[in-house]
């Protein structure tokens, strides 16, 4: 399954891209579908950031997204650093109080804001304290309406961006009204991107959503249902990875992941991957693999009764084959997830025990059995107990109906 998204870039006066606006799609047709707006911000959210990162797409420049009524009002952008983004309020927003504050709170937090196609309404007043950027579709109104209108906003320190640029003339008239950015077919059309997502089960999706409609999360019951499926997985640690968080930890568990985010944070987690409906696609082998990895190396590491290993040991196992999945170098992969030191190194350069169990399931799984023999020696488990170990696996992975 492939995610597909748009960027068109945003140029200051001198003609250098500063920025570039991400544009969902949904297929190699670089056109927008006829889908809801919520929906469109959490695929891109879902399927790109949380994935691969905006880095991947916008280099070390900033991301415009567009941002609809509720995703403002459930705090989506947060799960973005705001030195990354800046976000788009759509013109079809309703002015309540509720969206103010969640305006507020947002510009508090460091976020900045930015009117889409702004018509220059006194309706718009309220939330212009928080706005740093208006954004003016300049086929909608004459150059003297233009000029007219912006002359209400001198002195407030706003940038105005001129969007829908088609000439020079344009550009140059525009340019000494005062715009300071600038962004249309003038300069560049939308350029297509397609990056590899792993899509989780229907199921999982479905009884995490109606986990985080109970009053309050049973994150036991959390973590067991996301330990299901590296897709979740991996996108939760890509979640805290990339979420405005006062600062970054090493996580060694899921269910250190879930206490860490807390439960506003996990709801929020929930919504945007059900909202996105990433469930189309799965590997089921490529997939079941992983988990039979996971338990198997969990397994041999509750076995050698280190207490703080089982949970790294299994992030060790579900994460040994995420670079195959994303079509991503491994390396690369891993720098996204804030996964502790001794699992990036297992996973990279068979370092430690958690090293020797993965090198020890992949000589299993190869029927490698002089270098099973050496391993099992090397790292002092019997080799009944890897036969266990790796019986008790392909069960637990075959217990889940889910996984196809």
């Amino acid at each position: 399954m492939y995610t597909y998204v748009a960027r068109q870039p945003i140029f200051d006066a001198e003609n250098k891209v500063i920025a570039y606006e991400l544009l969902y799609r949904d297929g190699d047709k670089n056109c927008f579908p006829n889908i809801d707006s919520n929906e469109a911000t959490s695929k891109i959210i879902a399927q790109n950031h949380l994935m691969s990162g905006f880095e991947s797409i916008v280099q070390d420049k900033m991301a415009f997204i567009n941002f609809s009524e509720d995703t403002i009002l459930h705090h989506f952008p947060t799960s973005i650093d705001p030195e990354q983004v800046y976000i788009e309020v759509l013109e079809t927003v309703n002015i309540t109080p509720e969206l103010v504050k969640a305006c507020q709170e947002l510009h508090r937090l460091g976020y900045r804001l930015a009117f889409d196609d702004f018509d220059f309404d006194s309706k718009w007043d309220p939330l212009l304290p928080y706005i740093s950027m208006i954004k003016v579709d300049v086929q909608q109104f004459s150059i003297i309406q233009i000029s007219k209108n912006i002359r209400q906003l001198e002195g407030s320190g706003i940038i105005l961006l001129a969007e829908k640029v088609e000439t020079e003339t344009e550009f140059v008239r525009l340019r000494h009204l005062g715009f300071q950015y600038f962004q249309g077919y003038y300069f560049a059309r939308p350029e297509m991107f397609k990056q590899k997502n792993i899509a989780p089960s229907k199921q999982n999706l479905l009884q995490l959503m109606a986990e985080s409609a109970k009053p309050h999360l049973d994150l036991e019951v959390v973590s067991t249902i996301i330990e299901r499926d590296v897709s979740l997985s991996y996108k939760l640690l890509r979640f805290i990875n990339s979420s405005a968080f006062a600062k970054r930890q090493e996580i060694a568990s899921l269910k250190h992941a879930l206490s860490y985010m807390g439960e506003v944070e996990v709801k929020k987690f929930i919504s945007l991957i059900a909202l996105a409906k990433l469930a189309e696609d799965k590997n089921p082998e490529l997939t079941n693999m992983a988990i039979i990895r996971a338990k198997f190396c969990s397994n041999l590491s509750a076995y050698k009764n280190e207490s703080q290993n089982p949970p790294s040991a299994f992030l060790t196992g579900l994460f040994s084959l995420i670079d195959v999945m994303l079509d991503m170098e491994l390396g690369l992969a891993l720098e996204k997830l804030p996964v502790q030191e001794q699992i990036k190194l297992a996973l990279t350069d068979k370092v430690g025990s958690l090293g020797g169990y993965l090198e020890l399931i992949r000589a299993f799984e190869q029927a490698n059995w002089v270098q099973v023999d050496n391993l099992s020696k090397q790292l002092a488990v019997p080799n009944q107990c890897i036969l266990t170990a790796y019986t008790e696996a392909i069960q637990w992975a075959n217990s889940f109906e889910n996984i196809q």
